[in-house]
């Protein structure tokens, strides 16, 4: 398992449990006392180092390459009912957004989101989660047809940005997102979204209007990353924690000023340290945002999305 900088005064305690605990069953000695002791020391150094994490350390964790990613919760959550479907029915599939029907229960849904790579390989693969326009006009292809057949969407966060390369402007990607952005906003059909990892920019709202928003407890959400406002502010990256802190992007901070719903907690340690009590928690909580949205209409639904997110921001009238 990976650390990060400020998890080393656990991963010290974590070592000097595992070789306490394999001296005891090389040697046939009782350790258990020992044992003990290093495991509290161990879970109260964990309590204190997650409760007090900056804007940046929570970044960190949002990066983690251990965290699972959108394919990993569509997959643990819908098992063999998850049918992935492909490309924009105009230029070609972009690998960096994914999405495709699934079940929880007996209840279908319509996933999408943005997929990241393990390696290399798989990075460059899904462009790092960076989405053409295709991709986004893939999302919107598929959240029209989960509108026909009055199916709900559930999208998943995860993203440094929208790809800003030449081709993908030449392509429309600020109107492909700007089309999503609005056709989300008056979509017949419940919309949850979750935040699992980073939120940027443009590139998260593409696919970001929802009935719900939701987000995970180690996530961030903000029009523009740590490293790029230091470098717009400062000219330089040095600074990219005094800018975390400044943007105010944790989920603390959204949920304060009121531009997302919920905060979804994590396992102590993060969404890596236990994957699969998180796959457990974000199924449990898509069950219950759904039940609490199937009983309006479709009117409804449009107008509460409206009214919210026209009450975002301060503005004089």
């Amino acid at each position: 398992m990976e650390y990060l900088d400020f998890e080393l005064p656990i991963k010290e305690l974590q070592e000097q449990y595992e070789k306490a605990c394999e001296i005891g069953e090389d040697n046939e000695v009782d350790v258990s006392e020992t044992c003990d002791q290093i495991e509290k020391k161990l879970n109260e150094t964990k309590k204190e180092i997650y409760k007090n994490l900056t804007a940046w350390q929570r970044v960190q964790l949002s990066r983690h390459p251990g965290r699972p990613y959108t394919l990993d919760y569509i997959r643990a959550i819908c098992g063999d009912t998850f049918l992935e479907l492909h490309g924009d029915r105009n230029f070609k599939d972009d690998k960096a957004m994914v999405g495709g029907l699934g079940k929880i229960g007996d209840q279908t849904y319509m996933f999408i989101g943005q997929q990241k790579g393990y390696n290399t390989k798989t990075r460059q693969y899904r462009n790092f989660g960076m989405a053409n326009p295709e991709g986004y006009r893939k999302a919107l292809r598929l959240m029209k047809s989960a509108e026909k057949f009055n199916i709900p969407v559930v999208s998943f966060i995860d993203t440094p940005g929208a790809y800003p390369g030449l081709e993908a402007e030449e392509r429309g990607q600020g109107e492909a997102i700007a089309r999503n952005i609005l056709e989300m906003t008056r979509l017949k059909v419940p919309i949850i979204v979750i935040i699992i990892g980073e939120g940027a920019s443009g590139g998260a709202l593409g696919i970001g209007v929802g009935d719900k928003v939701l987000m995970l407890e180690n996530t961030w959400y903000s029009v523009i990353s740590p490293e790029s406002c230091s470098s717009i502010l400062w000219r330089s990256w040095e600074y990219k924690e005094q800018a975390a802190e400044a943007l105010k992007l944790t989920a603390a901070d959204m949920k304060k000023q009121k531009l997302i719903d919920k905060i979804v907690r994590e396992p102590l340690g993060g969404a890596h340290s236990n994957r699969e009590k998180t796959f457990l928690i974000v199924s449990n909580e898509i069950t219950k945002t759904f039940l609490e949205l199937n009983n309006l209409s479709p009117k409804e639904l449009v107008e509460k999305r409206m009214d919210k997110y026209s009450q975002m921001g301060v503005y004089n009238s």
